[in-house]
């Protein structure tokens, strides 16, 4: 399902990750920084989050711009994220948004799960932060992108919750 979804679309990612910390990375630099973050306070416990956002361009040709964030939280003691953009598509409805934000977000949990062994980090679980809430437009979907989620193994958090989405993704689109 998601390979065709996103591949129908004709979406375009960035292979590369951008922080405000470190400014442009591969993927492989990218979880070698999060490799030395981790170690470098033992002491503390650590949220991995991931969450997408996106927005309708306003280019002549209408498309959507996605972003999708890797936030690694250091609970109490603030933390440093990652995120890359995806563009592309028609324009679609909020429900296919919506979707196809969740998609965004398990395929990069999908990537950095089979890649965090190879940096000593497999020993932390993904969570999953989704654009949708019990309030606005989305509360329809609620339950369908949660299970979604979830199905695919990973913990999911939705607004007011889903930081990593409504705050951190959407920082970017």
């Amino acid at each position: 399902m998601t390979n065709s979804l996103l591949t129908t679309t004709l979406l375009k990612t960035s292979t590369d990750f951008q922080s405000p910390t470190f400014g442009r990375l591969t993927f492989d630099k990218m979880l070698t920084q999060v490799a030395e973050y981790l170690a470098a306070d033992l002491n503390h416990k650590y949220r991995l989050i991931i969450g997408s956002d996106s927005q309708s361009t306003n280019t002549g040709e209408k498309q959507i711009d996605y972003v999708t964030a890797f936030i690694v939280h250091r609970v109490g003691a603030g933390g440093i994220y990652f995120w890359n953009r995806t563009t592309g598509g028609r324009v679609f409805s909020l429900r296919e948004r919506i979707y196809t934000e969740a998609l965004l977000s398990l395929q990069v949990a999908q990537n950095l799960i089979e890649n965090f062994s190879r940096f000593g980090i497999a020993q932390y679980d993904l969570e999953i932060h989704v654009d949708v809430g019990n309030q606005g437009e989305t509360r329809e979907m609620i339950n369908e992108v949660v299970g979604m989620v979830r199905s695919s193994g990973f913990k999911v958090k939705t607004k007011p919750d889903s930081f990593g989405a409504s705050k951190v993704a959407d920082r970017y689109t």
